[in-house]
């Protein structure tokens, strides 16, 4: 079973949406059929690298509330993140675009480190609150999981791998998807949200049930196991 999740490094919704698929996989007793591979999704493609605001500021001007409200809300996101064990730093969040995490991330999948980087980009951003929009502190998220420094740097330097971010975002608009975070399970459902386990380990069931095969048994007769004959 193939599992393709649309997010971006800056919605919080999308590491707590993980993590509730993560639970889900611990009790699925087919996770090891299982893959999950993370898709590029940007909330805001527009968005600059610097941004003086804090994050209470953007949302306030975004969805046009007041700005106790945008801390209200967000006290709201944060208390269900630590239902899944994260601790949300809103106070301190650094606004930020996110391309370059995206196109790191692109390299990563060549040498087998995306999901690593992924969950230590999501934890930089909503946990320690770094800022994941800075070269210097991406080439330092990226070497604490393995990555090698130089190579990072040069992917940085560079636009390599833009064109599959916006591939993945197109494919994500032919799907009809406009928010994050999003779950396809084997390209036949669409999970929309940070759902609840509950909820994931449904759709897991239900499409291993669907793909994996079966074997109808038509009539019985006599039959011989390991320990001993039906005669």
């Amino acid at each position: 079973m193939k599992i393709e999740v649309w997010s971006d490094y800056v919605c919080p919704f999308c590491y707590i949406g993980k993590r509730r698929l993560e639970e889900a996989l611990e009790q699925f007793p087919h996770a090891d059929n299982v893959e999950v591979e993370f898709k590029s999704f940007e909330l805001d493609p527009n968005a600059p690298t610097t941004d003086s605001r804090s994050i209470y500021e953007v949302l306030a001007k975004k969805y046009s509330m007041p700005l106790e409200q945008a801390k209200t809300t967000t006290a709201q996101v944060a208390a269900q993140a630590r239902t899944v064990g994260l601790d949300y730093d809103f106070d301190n969040m650094v606004v930020t675009g996110t391309l370059d995490s995206h196109r790191l991330t692109h390299y990563a999948k060549t040498v087998g480190k995306e999901k690593a980087l992924s969950e230590a980009l999501l934890k930089a951003y909503f946990v320690d609150a770094k800022h994941i929009g800075d070269h210097d502190v991406l080439v330092e998220i990226a070497t604490s999981v393995g990555l090698d420094a130089d190579a990072v740097r040069d992917v940085l330097a560079s636009d390599i791998y833009t064109e599959d971010v916006r591939a993945e975002e197109k494919r994500a608009s032919d799907l009809g998807i406009t928010g994050v975070p999003f779950f396809v399970f084997d390209n036949k459902y669409g999970v929309s949200g940070a759902q609840p386990t509950e909820a994931f380990t449904q759709v897991l069931e239900k499409t291993w049930a669907e793909s994996a095969p079966t074997l109808q048994v038509l009539s019985g007769g006599a039959t011989c196991t390991d320990d001993n004959c039906d005669i």
